[in-house]
């Protein structure tokens, strides 16, 4: 599943943030349903618009966004501590 065919990102929708195409539903905000132990079907039932591909190209989408994410290492000191914060 290519999640670009149902995800969209427009300015004038949610100040441009990604939603399901054709809603006002954020990508995000269907992160967090999930992440507070809501089920697919749970979201389903409440959101009747969205479909099983809908919340597996939020799925994809943030997977997609977290392998892109640039990871920079702060050097660490013997005690644990990050040397910028000593």
């Amino acid at each position: 599943m290519n999640w670009r065919d149902r995800i969209s990102q427009d300015p004038r929708i949610l100040a441009g943030k990604p939603v399901i195409k054709g809603t006002r539903i954020a990508v995000e905000f269907v992160i967090e349903l999930m992440a507070n132990d809501w089920t697919e079907s749970e979201i389903i039932q409440n959101y009747p618009r969205l479909t099983h591909e809908d919340i597996q190209a939020c799925l994809q989408y943030a997977s997609d966004l977290m392998k892109s994410e640039r990871v920079h290492p702060h050097k660490v000191q013997q005690d644990g501590l990050n040397a910028a914060t000593s």
